[in-house]
């Protein structure tokens, strides 16, 4: 690599806004907020809208939507024309 041109590369924590969980990563992302992680270090603190804890598809609350009502109703209001 070359020296110089990239970023550092350090742990960093990321937190949920949502639900306030967080978990300790890798990153090259800085911010001037910091937070005492559980093993007593302090680590930059990074505040994110969505994570896997707060995302519909992975806490299961994902809605499915109805695509046979879509179409049903699509067709009652279009389905008898014809060009």
């Amino acid at each position: 690599m070359k020296p110089g041109i990239h970023p550092e590369y350090r742990p960093v924590v990321f937190q949920d806004r949502t639900t306030g969980q967080s978990f300790l990563t890798r990153s090259t992302a800085t911010s001037d907020a910091r937070i005492e992680w559980a093993d007593g270090n302090t680590y930059p603190l990074i505040v994110v809208d969505v994570t896997a804890y707060s995302h519909p598809f992975w806490t299961g609350n994902q809605r499915v939507l109805d695509t046979q009502g879509r179409v049903e109703k699509f067709r009652r209001r279009y389905g008898g024309r014809t060009r």
